[in-house]
């Protein structure tokens, strides 16, 4: 006990230290634009490439990928990780110059000026609000309790747990915004990925190297028809998951807005896209394959248990700092999001277009927190918080991308068209995935997405009376689209 106690200070002293360095850096930057928008929920334009892709990788890396993946005790979960970087490069090419060019402040930003309507951008808004709310931001406080629950046997029920972990992460994202996120991302993610990196070093060397009498499925990258992720699905909507968790996804994508141009942004994406590479797909799969082997099937206890076993006792501490640090750090980023969204797409357009952001990104942020910490039981015994937070993510994903989609790739089609696609996409998606399941819900994604469009345009055509004009096959029509 005594042990358990040393440890948890010092993690409870690294946790702060790393604040403490945020609060410096921070202090420093001085609210040049004072009650803008750009300020609180784009830093000012003045995140270096370091940052980006610190907060872009840490964001996106956190409790619920590490203990969700490790948690499958299979290599095949690599994939996730792996094709990222095919969702990353189209951010980088693709995505950003459309978003710099048209100075967007949220991704949901674009819609509106493509379909010269703000409905359709408070829709989709308020769609990307519904799941941070009732999915992401519960699960990270969720993953991150029961992660130190697991470490150091905590007798604290959960939900206290997730809630100091929420009281801590709306410090930041109150007092400092978007530039605090991505501080507090980039220091506290060096220091995950090394322990993260250590944890699957020692890991193999408990086993000696040696992967003999683990089922083969277990460490096979092919897929069978039963598995998370069949090898088909790499072929159909999995590239598509990545388009939008990449660049449509506003919690994602604010970081690489954030830069003082584009190609700092897009430096930053391509730096994120080397540690996905390169390091990400080993933390996530191996030390839970090795937990396989050692201890038979946990779920998602087996990296918590691994963690235990491989680290020496002193270091044990300096892990639990980096995990607590990455929990704050990603439920920063997604309130820093969610009020943004809130802000600049709902409020700014039909409540008062000129709020005062900090009093308004205040209040908004602490409703943000009540309700992720009320959600926090739902979660709780759930058998997969991986496999899970996929399928919730493709309920919405794929039918709000729907709606990007006909907006760069189409001329015409009118807003009301393009929510309907959405609904459609919705109904489909929900209905194939919770009550019939006719397809594996992968697979599913790539057909509600051309599902979605289908509908969009079938009811731009044959209810309003709209005729479409496909943006591509010209020079010009190429650079309409942008």
């Amino acid at each position: 006990m005594n042990l358990q106690l040393t440890q948890a200070w010092i993690a409870a002293a690294l946790t702060a230290a790393i604040a403490f360095i945020t609060y410096l850096k921070c202090r420093g930057e001085a609210r040049h634009a004072g009650n803008s928008n750009k300020e609180f929920f784009l830093a000012g334009g003045g995140l270096s490439w370091l940052y980006i892709a610190g907060s872009i990788t840490i964001t996106n890396l956190s409790t619920d990928q590490l203990l969700g993946m490790n948690g499958n005790q299979m290599a095949l979960l690599a994939w996730w990780e792996l094709s990222g970087v095919v969702g990353l490069s189209i951010l980088a090419w693709v995505f950003l110059p459309i978003y710099y060019r048209n100075d967007c402040t949220t991704v949901t930003e674009l819609l509106e000026k493509k379909y010269g309507d703000k409905n359709v951008r408070a829709v989709i808004a308020a769609m990307f609000l519904f799941g941070n709310i009732a999915v992401f931001q519960p699960i990270v406080l969720y993953s991150g309790a029961l992660m130190m629950k697991s470490m150091f046997a905590l007798p604290i029920p959960t939900v206290l747990l997730a809630a100091i972990f929420g009281v801590a992460g709306s410090l930041y994202a109150i007092f400092g915004g978007l530039r605090a996120a991505a501080v507090v991302d980039t220091y506290s993610g060096i220091l995950l990925l090394f322990m993260a990196m250590l944890v699957v070093f020692l890991s193999l060397a408990a086993i000696h190297w040696d992967f003999s009498g683990i089922p083969p499925e277990r460490i096979s990258m092919i897929g069978g028809p039963d598995s998370p992720i069949p090898w088909p699905t790499l072929l159909t909507g999995m590239i598509f998951i990545q388009t939008f968790y990449w660049s449509t996804n506003q919690t994602i994508t604010q970081r690489a807005m954030a830069a003082p141009n584009l190609r700092e942004a897009q430096k930053g994406v391509v730096a994120a896209t080397v540690i996905r590479l390169l390091v990400v797909p080993a933390i996530v799969v191996i030390p839970g394959v090795v937990s396989y082997k050692l201890f038979g099937h946990l779920g998602d206890a087996a990296y918590g248990k691994i963690v235990w076993h491989v680290l020496p006792n002193w270091l044990s501490g300096i892990f639990a700092a980096a995990i607590a640090s990455a929990v704050l750090a990603h439920f920063t980023s997604l309130l820093n999001s969610s009020a943004a969204l809130y802000v600049c797409d709902i409020h700014e357009k039909f409540v008062n277009p000129n709020p005062n952001v900090a009093k308004l990104n205040l209040w908004s942020i602490v409703g943000f927190v009540i309700l992720a910490i009320a959600i926090v039981p739902f979660y709780d015994g759930a058998p997969s918080i991986i496999n899970l937070v996929q399928q919730l993510n493709g309920l919405i994903s794929m039918p709000v991308l729907s709606v990007f989609v006909v907006a760069l790739l189409f001329r015409g089609v009118d807003p009301r068209a393009a929510i309907s696609g959405m609904l459609f996409g919705l109904a489909l998606y929900g209905f194939s995935t919770f009550v019939w399941s006719p397809l594996h819900y992968i697979h599913m994604m790539a057909v509600t997405l051309f599902a979605s469009v289908g509908v969009a345009l079938a009811v731009n055509r044959l209810v309003l009376g709209g005729r479409a004009t496909l943006l591509i096959g010209s020079a010009r029509r190429a650079r309409a689209a942008a």
